[in-house]
């Protein structure tokens, strides 16, 4: 019988710790901030290679450039991305951060026992892809193939996914959907017949009013939004902000509205309601395009700005001007949809009156409001068709989350503890590129979930906590030493990128596609993987795509002309949506024939008790998720979290700016570490706020280890949405604990 099995704190083996980190990392910063190579004894004999970043999700296209003696020297952006137009963000300037990172993961390890301790001791990679295919294979022989679960958040997933399909799972999660923008795509669908793509589609260079619901532009780097936004307020286009903290857009904005946290869905019925009080939706689209408006303006007629005044604190007065502002802005208006959407467990709901506010304003298909987007379909390298599985994802909650569409995360971690769900508990897990401690709340499920699995295999560049629970940790090369998937992202027009490494792989690590082939070999699935090289299906793929290898060595960006005229629709044009009726569905057919509430709902959620107050998280510019808190050039523009507290609470408990507290939530769970207090009139009395990513637990991050607090491990309780399974996480409350007030946040 198997022991149960325990988180290990990986020592030195597996990690980096060359000499030429260090001063390499110092001399790239000096090189940066000095904007010349030989500032950092470079030579001035550049070579630049294409690249598109992995530090977040928008995957600017940009150019390595390194010198003759193959240093790495900065990233910058590709002139022909329409992503970034040539300018990154600090995240993907920082990039060669990874590569430089001393405490890189660097050689496969194996889970062992030694004095009766689990330990880990270093492995090659024959011995470790061997005991992996193995395992898999004995896995899959006893329990199925569809009991083993892949989670991914990075372009390698696509590799492991093909291996996964291969064997019969489908049975693939990212967090990015049920911990991040599965409602708001579900909302969209169910209202439209179509999401909103990654990239979004908003049209947010030409539009007159843009409105933020809890959506921090500029301070989550979403490259071509901050950019157009940016343009778009040069050309005098409002801004409506919705949110408990003054955000770095908030003061950008005509209108700051500081909601009470959780009642945005009151707020958005208010709008409905004065919007269509007044007459002042768009007559001739509506009633072209839309399906149950009347059913829709019976259901908001009791929904007045003063009802909402009293859930919201948002004044009436307030409230029917900025209707009215959105109005007169129409079509070219975005009231936005977010991204990081799962908040309170309603999320669908709230989406959905996000989208049903944009079609009463006619502005999906609009110049200003929503285009339709065009892509590139890339092909598959020639592979045998994937085998029907004997059962999906699905079975393990047949009954619930109806309308989910894609693989939750959440769900699969609740699945893999015996007895959770009446079937299909999961055996075996490959986790890639997501550190699943500190993307999922609830860390006491998935930890209980980790020790319950047959075998964890986790692929990273990094140490990052999910890798101490690993029974194998394979050493992935960062994006700046590998080939990928060809990105085609949705825009306005069709375009692709290349990733090629500028270098060769520090240590012994490898890049996904070289594990997940060689993995496929032993197991039988060879023929998925038919190519011999990287090179060999990147260059087949892109001469059909009518290019080649050796094209896009140089150029690394190719745009399409569009394969349809078709980036607005066109005055008085009738549009086939696809919804059960054809029309965007104010009234939803789907949530009604799924047995929820056709048209939004609002619903009081949960107060803080006394004394404690709502946890708010957001992003920084400069970091990604847990992603970069260790990244050498990152971590020097921010090493650490701040907690916003407003100063009539800093009062009552005698906290000022530079104190360090811990904080415990509603459930008696404290953080590991302690915070750095920001005294600040910005933000609401009833909420507190920090930014997502930090307080890493593993003392391998050196930089990252102890620097403040991670939000994640005061998410006990998690509101999970019906409709889609998304887990609602701002429904936590936090107090202070005064004991360690003014220690670092390390101590």
């Amino acid at each position: 019988m198997k022991s149960r099995r325990e988180f290990i704190r990986i020592s030195a083996l597996g990690l980096g710790g060359f000499a030429l980190a260090g001063g390499a990392g110092m001399a790239l910063r000096t090189a940066l901030k000095n904007g010349m190579p030989e500032a950092a004894g470079l030579t001035p004999d550049l070579t630049r290679t294409p690249t598109y970043c992995e530090v977040c999700f928008w995957r600017c296209a940009g150019w390595v450039y390194k010198d003759s003696e193959g240093k790495l020297w900065k990233i910058t952006g590709n002139d022909d991305d329409p992503l970034c137009h040539g300018r990154l963000c600090p995240r993907g300037t920082g990039g060669v951060g990874m590569y430089y990172d001393e405490d890189r993961l660097r050689t496969p390890l194996m889970r062992t026992v030694e004095n009766g301790k689990q330990t880990y001791r270093e492995a090659s990679w024959e011995e470790a892809l061997d005991y992996i295919a193995r395992r898999l294979k004995e896995i899959a022989a006893e329990h199925g193939p569809e009991c083993i679960a892949l989670f991914t958040h990075g372009s390698g997933g696509e590799y492991f996914s093909t291996l996964l399909q291969a064997m019969g799972s489908t049975s693939v999660a990212a967090p990015s959907y049920s911990q991040c923008r599965g409602p708001r795509e579900v909302a969209f669908i169910t209202t439209y017949g179509q999401g909103l793509e990654s990239p979004e589609i908003t049209d947010i260079r030409d539009t007159r009013c843009l409105v933020l619901i809890g959506s921090h532009l500029g301070e989550n780097m979403h490259n071509t939004q901050v950019q157009e936004m940016s343009d778009a307020l040069e050309k005098g286009a409002t801004i409506i902000t919705v949110d408990p903290r003054f955000s770095v857009v908030a003061g950008k904005s005509k209108y700051w509205l500081p909601i009470k946290p959780a009642t945005d869905l009151a707020l958005l019925l208010a709008w409905t309601h004065v919007i269509i009080a007044e007459e002042l939706y768009d007559k001739e689209y509506v009633e072209r395009h839309t399906y149950g408006f009347e059913q829709l303006r019976a259901h908001v007629r009791n929904f007045t700005p003063e009802w909402a005044y009293g859930i919201t604190t948002i004044e009436p007065v307030t409230i029917r001007r900025t209707a009215r502002e959105m109005a007169a802005a129409s079509p070219a208006v975005i009231i936005h949809p977010g991204r990081h959407v799962t908040w309170y467990g309603d999320d669908t709901q709230r989406l959905r009156a996000v989208a049903i506010l944009n079609a009463l304003l006619g502005s999906w298909g609009r110049r200003g409001g929503f285009f339709m987007p065009d892509r590139v379909q890339v092909p598959h390298y020639p592979r045998p068709p994937f085998p029907e599985p004997a059962r999906t994802w699905r079975e393990a909650f047949p009954e619930r989350y109806p309308l989910a569409d894609l693989a939750l995360a959440s769900g699969i971690c609740e699945a893999s503890i015996p007895g959770a769900t009446p079937e299909c508990n999961f055996k075996a897990w490959i986790v890639n590129g997501t550190n699943l401690l500190m993307t999922l709340p609830d860390q006491e499920q998935t930890k209980e979930a980790l020790r319950s699995l047959d075998l964890v295999v986790v692929v990273d560049t990094m140490p990052a906590e999910i890798t101490g629970w690993a029974d194998v940790v394979l050493p992935e090369c960062t994006y700046l030493e590998r080939y990928d998937i060809i990105r085609n992202s949705p825009a306005r027009n069709p375009n692709i990128a290349l990733r090629a490494p500028a270098t060769e792989p520090l240590h012994n690590t490898k890049p996904a596609y070289w594990m997940a082939k060689e993995l496929a070999i032993r197991m039988g699935f060879g023929d998925y993987f038919a190519w011999e090289s990287i090179e060999e299906m990147l260059d087949w793929q892109f001469k059909e795509l009518g290019t080649s290898l050796e094209e896009m060595m140089r150029t690394g960006v190719k745009n399409y002309p569009r394969n349809f005229d078709d980036l607005y629709f066109a005055d008085g044009q009738d549009i086939e949506f696809y919804t059960n009726t054809g029309k965007i569905e104010l009234w939803s057919t789907s949530m009604e024939a799924a047995g929820f509430d056709p048209l939004p709902v609002y619903t009081p959620h949960e107060e803080p008790p006394e004394g404690y107050y709502r946890l708010n998280y957001g992003r920084a510019p400069m970091h990604t998720f847990a992603r970069t808190a260790n990244n050498p050039n990152l971590a020097d523009l921010m090493e650490e979290n701040d907690l916003w507290v407003n100063p009539v609470i800093a009062r009552m408990w005698g906290l000022n700016t530079g104190d360090y507290v811990r904080l415990r939530n509603q459930d008696g769970i404290d953080s590991t570490f302690a915070i750095r207090v920001r005294v600040t009139e910005r933000i609401r009395w009833d909420s507190v706020y920090m930014v997502h990513g930090f307080g890493h637990a593993d003392r391998r991050l050196k930089r990252a280890y102890g620097r403040g607090i991670n939000d994640t491990e005061l998410m006990s309780r998690v509101h999970i949405d019906p409709i889609m399974g998304g887990t609602g996480m701002r429904g936590n409350f936090v107090t202070f604990i005064l004991d360690d007030k003014g220690k670092e946040a390390r101590s």
